[in-house]
């Protein structure tokens, strides 16, 4: 195999935005921003969006009525090509 093909896979800490949760993981991110957690400084990723704040994972999720559209849809054109 060739050296220095693949890039350095290290700790990194992505930090949600929304929530303010973070999670320390490995990657091949890279980041200038750091962050001190536990004692050891790791570099920061700055997400919006995370399983602690989507609402499909939180349960905040909306539910469309789509009955109600349809019913709509079926109202508007029931006597179309009779």
């Amino acid at each position: 195999m060739k050296a220095d093909t693949h890039p350095d896979y290290a700790p990194v800490v992505f930090r949600d935005l929304a929530s303010g949760e973070t999670y320390l993981t490995r990657s091949t991110v890279t980041s200038d921003k750091t962050i001190e957690l536990d004692g050891v400084t790791y570099p920061v990723i700055d997400v919006e969006i995370s399983a602690a704040s989507h609402p499909f994972y939180t349960g905040k999720q909306r539910i469309m009525d789509s009955a109600g559209r349809v019913e709509k849809f079926n109202q508007r054109f029931k006597n179309f090509g009779a």
